[in-house]
């Protein structure tokens, strides 16, 4: 079937963005006009993520109308597959922040190899960053350090025991070292820059032939994918909202929560 929009690709984060856990549904409504949600991911045999009804149905008119949807994730490719999106598998992928790009659900090893050069040349080793959060992190808030790929790493946290500040002192010594800090619910992530989502976007868009980009993300971590974009949307929870993170080609959203990945949907299909 021919695409009614064949060089236009739409790149979305996912968490937050698109899909959403209990806790960050935001059902502020009345129970009785909460909308119908669809479980997409399942984790240890119990429910995990959601999307509503109607999303779903307008992310496959998405997948079917856009040139390509591409899901850019900084989840790991373990994490990613474990989504089940309604319509069909997407022909690329971004996971890992950019450090992995599945083409058909397959890792891209030549592309991987790319990044982990860029990295090498532009940052300092992630032996040297998870030193530092091992030697600053106390025990009292942290409950998981993680390492991701072995690309990046990142903290799970008691958000109500985290000392105010100990993120900014963490993202001001990552800086000069070329990494970036992203708080992100409970989770504190440190991602070297030049592993970005952007890097990724630009290798799809050179190997479809792309001519226009549609992007939406919620992260410190999406800024780059929706400054790569020709139009982008984010929504109105997050850390860019909270930030106050703008730019000219962005729609900010007064939506949050789980409505906000609806509305999104509605937005990029508007635009084609």
């Amino acid at each position: 079937m021919t695409s009614r929009q064949e060089g236009t690709l739409v790149a979305s984060d996912l968490d937050r963005t698109l899909i959403y856990s209990s806790a960050a549904l935001a059902l502020t409504m009345p129970d009785e006009h909460a909308p119908r949600l669809l479980c997409v991911e399942v984790h240890e045999a119990k429910p995990l993520s959601y999307m509503t009804e109607t999303a779903a149905g307008l992310l496959v008119r998405l997948a079917a109308e856009a040139g390509h949807f591409v899901p850019s994730t900084t989840r790991t490719r373990k994490q990613y597959r474990r989504i089940s999106l309604p319509g069909p598998q997407p022909r690329y992928a971004i996971c890992a922040n950019g450090g992995h790009l599945l083409v058909d659900g397959r890792t891209d090893h030549d592309w991987n190899a790319e990044m982990r050069r860029r990295l090498a040349d532009g940052s300092a080793p992630l032996a040297e960053v998870r030193a530092h959060l091992a030697a600053t992190a106390d025990p009292a808030w942290l409950r998981k350090e993680r390492i991701a790929e072995d690309l990046f790493a990142y903290l799970v946290v008691d958000r109500g025991l985290l000392p105010e500040g100990w993120v900014k002192e963490l993202a001001d010594w990552a800086e000069p070292r070329g990494w970036t800090v992203s708080l992100q619910g409970r989770k504190i992530y440190a991602v070297p820059r030049p592993l970005s989502k952007s890097a990724a976007l630009a290798e799809v868009v050179r190997r479809t032939g792309a001519s226009r980009v549609l992007a939406a993300g919620d992260s410190l971590l999406d800024a780059d994918l929706l400054l790569a974009s020709h139009q982008g949307w984010r929504p109105g929870h997050g850390e860019l909202a909270d930030t106050g993170w703008a730019s000219p080609h962005i729609t900010g959203l007064g939506t949050s929560g789980v409505a906000a990945g609806e509305e999104i949907l509605r937005r990029m299909l508007g635009a084609l």
